[in-house]
């Protein structure tokens, strides 16, 4: 009977790795982290997890004051949401807003761009916008409502009419500051090529201000954004259709309070994914071109 022996000098030459299971263990949990550290610098899994705190405190906080009336629990607002959604006409009067303020928000910024390029070749009709803007800019869009109801009525004219104000001058001023801001060079480089008006306004001013013009963009989304969900609480968008503001104010006073926070959300909801639209955009752009950090 033989037997194999293997001695320790043999054992010795051979490539034999023994891991621990406490190493194993430890890699494995560094690798975790590593990932959830990759994971944190999503902007939007961050954005997932502050609104996943907000709405377990929100539900905890109607739970405990436990009066629907007052403050619905987050659970119940979410089942209006989906209601409202599927059945009534929350989806209506989120497309019949987002219509207007697209109208009102486009004629804004036209008018805006016109004004400041007029301003920039002209000295005097830039002391003209500058004024305006220091009288208008600090005037609530809202306060000229009950002028915008007397000149045009109960219609989407009115609306368009205060949209336009909380736009145009946020908008005008910081394309003014933009254009102002672009470097001598830049402009010295355009006037070599030989451009003019138009042009030299489309090819340099507005790609090198394009940071302010974007920054502008977002102050003046929100402005309007704000003013029109206000203005809607009054008269919707017209006699015959209402937007989510007059949604709100409807279920207010039938005193269904967890529509009227289905409206709410779904206002924030709109104004985080246009925020998110304007992100899109400033990577593609500006931070792609070095121009913003």
């Amino acid at each position: 009977m033989s037997e194999s022996l293997v001695s320790d000098g043999d054992l010795a030459g051979d490539d034999v790795r023994v891991t621990h299971p406490a190493a194993g263990v430890a890699s494995l949990r560094a690798r975790g982290a590593a990932a959830l550290a990759a994971l944190w610098q999503v902007t939007l899994v961050r954005r997932a997890v502050v609104l996943a705190a907000l709405a377990a405190a929100w539900q905890l906080a109607a739970l405990w004051q436990n009066n629907p009336l007052l403050f619905p629990t987050f659970t119940d607002t979410i089942s209006a949401l989906i209601e409202g959604l599927r059945h009534e006409d929350l989806f209506p009067a989120s497309v019949a807003s987002i219509t207007v303020l697209l109208k009102g928000y486009v004629l804004a910024i036209a008018l805006a761009l016109g004004f400041v390029s007029v301003a920039i070749a002209v000295p005097f009709v830039k002391e003209v916008l500058l004024t305006l803007t220091a009288m208008f800019n600090p005037l609530p869009a809202i306060a000229l409502l009950p002028l915008a109801m007397l000149w045009l009525g109960l219609g989407e004219a009115s609306l368009l009419l205060v949209m336009v104000h909380a736009v145009l001058w946020p908008f005008a001023l910081a394309a003014l500051t933009g254009f102002e801001q672009v470097p001598e060079t830049q402009r010295l480089v355009g006037r070599n090529y030989g451009l003019r008006g138009l042009s030299y306004i489309a090819l340099i001013l507005i790609p090198a201000a394009l940071p302010s013009l974007l920054s502008g963009l977002k102050i003046a989304w929100a402005f309007a954004w704000r003013t029109l969900i206000a203005a809607e609480l009054v008269f919707g968008v017209s006699s015959r259709s209402g937007g989510l503001g007059w949604y709100i104010y409807r279920n207010r006073n039938e005193l269904l309070t967890d529509k009227v926070f289905a409206g709410l959300v779904t206002v924030i909801l709109i104004g985080l994914l246009v925020e998110v639209l304007f992100r899109l955009v400033e990577q593609r752009t500006v931070r792609r071109w070095g121009l913003q950090r």
